[in-house]
């Protein structure tokens, strides 16, 4: 049996955690079985295993509004996924982007449709900012696709209970998940040059941020609670990778008020890779999760591999990987039952961080009891070749 792999992002262009997770379940996968992607870029491996395809867009005469044509590109190369030959058993897509193609390769080829919940449009409305209407049709696509998938996988049980509480699809179809983890790659490192290029006090403890500049990360609740942080740390922001303008902007406006206020603000505004990533964690102090839409948080499991603990929000996923007095804090957050992606009182849930980093910043024997507790259950929860058996035991009895 093979697997067709139909994703936005996998290396080199990777931006986020679903295409971390496509990244490593694909590796995994490919020892148990061929394994294609087939991907936005210009990747081209065909003879390995796993084979990957980029398939690239010229938009150059494309006259639509620019917030438009992030859309109306997915489903071009969604068509162009298909026009070439499938011969795969299964077809498994990643993210709404690949979802058309899902769908064209189901019909089509009258093969069995697999699609991952990363995460879920309606509770992302702050996507409409980068999208405008093609949000709405984002909305319809993912519906569609996850409504007439023959497999559905959640990532968590809390991606579980929105999968059901937002969709009609039967119990039977919906199947748990978790994301994973490499121990081996993600384990403390004991370099420093990352630390030393990017003006890091090697002397001074600091607080850890990692993640893309969106609503979802809750990247400014962060920055918003440095005002409360006791004074003695630094805080590493590694936050790059905007939505949009107005919220890069935004990002902007809060670090410079922050840094008028606080020395060791070190703002680092590009997404690096694993190895930098890897070294980042494995220095920090605390490791720090504001999500507020998170239905697993991959970060955070990276970060217990290497050792941190963590201070997270409560929601989604998250208790589910960061055991709260464990392995770090959860931070409950208040959200509104007509908009749960804001919490009610964004100053509280500020406070509330920075109570509980500044707990761990205090207490350095709490902080390694946490980071060793963490990096066990990484180790022996989370492992990517376990999830890549679940994985290939839901496709045998799709294709069965």
């Amino acid at each position: 049996m093979k697997a067709l792999f139909l994703t936005n992002e996998y290396p080199p262009h990777i931006y986020g955690g679903a295409g971390v997770h496509v990244e490593y379940l694909c590796r995994e996968l490919a020892k148990l079985m061929p394994v294609e992607v087939r991907c936005f870029g210009d990747q081209n491996s065909p003879a390995s295993n796993p084979a990957a395809r980029g398939f690239g867009l010229d938009a150059s005469d494309w006259t639509a509004p620019k917030k438009l044509q992030s859309a109306f590109g997915a489903l071009q190369r969604c068509l162009d996924f298909n026009t070439t030959a499938v011969d795969a058993q299964v077809v498994h897509c990643h993210t709404w982007y690949s979802h058309f193609g899902g769908i064209l390769a189901k019909l089509n080829y009258g093969i069995p449709l697999v699609i991952t919940v990363h995460s879920l449009e309606p509770l992302r409305p702050w996507k409409r900012e980068q999208l405008g209407g093609g949000y709405d049709f984002t909305c319809w696509l993912e519906k569609t696709a996850l409504e007439m998938a023959d497999a559905v996988i959640c990532v968590s049980e809390g991606t579980r209970r929105d999968v059901e509480a937002l969709f009609q699809i039967e119990p039977s179809r919906l199947h748990i998940i978790h994301n994973g983890i490499d121990p081996d790659e993600y384990q403390p490192a004991k370099t420093h040059a990352v630390l030393d290029r990017f003006g890091i006090d090697r002397s001074k403890p600091y607080v850890l941020f990692v993640g893309r500049i969106t609503r979802q990360k809750g990247i400014i609740h962060l920055v918003n609670a440095i005002q409360h942080f006791d004074p003695g740390f630094q805080v590493v922001l590694c936050a790059g990778a905007p939505d949009t303008p107005e919220i890069a902007e935004e990002m902007k406006t809060a670090v410079a008020a922050a840094q008028a206020k606080r020395d060791g603000i070190i703002w680092i505004g590009e997404m690096i890779d694993n190895p930098s990533k890897i070294e980042l964690y494995s220095h920090a102090a605390v490791f720090v999760c504001p999500s507020i839409y998170e239905p697993f948080g991959i970060i955070n499991l990276e970060a217990m591999a290497c050792g941190r603990p963590v201070v997270a929000a409560a929601v989604g996923g998250i208790p589910e990987v960061v055991v709260d007095g464990e392995t770090g804090y959860l931070v409950p957050v208040q959200q509104m039952n007509e908009s749960p992606f804001e919490p009610v009182e964004p100053a509280k849930f500020s406070r509330d961080l920075a109570a509980r980093i500044n707990e761990l910043m205090a207490n350095p024997a709490k902080r390694e009891a946490f980071g060793q507790a963490g990096r066990r259950r990484a180790a022996e929860v989370f492992s990517w070749s376990a999830i890549a058996q679940k994985t290939k035991s839901l496709y045998d009895s799709l294709v069965k």
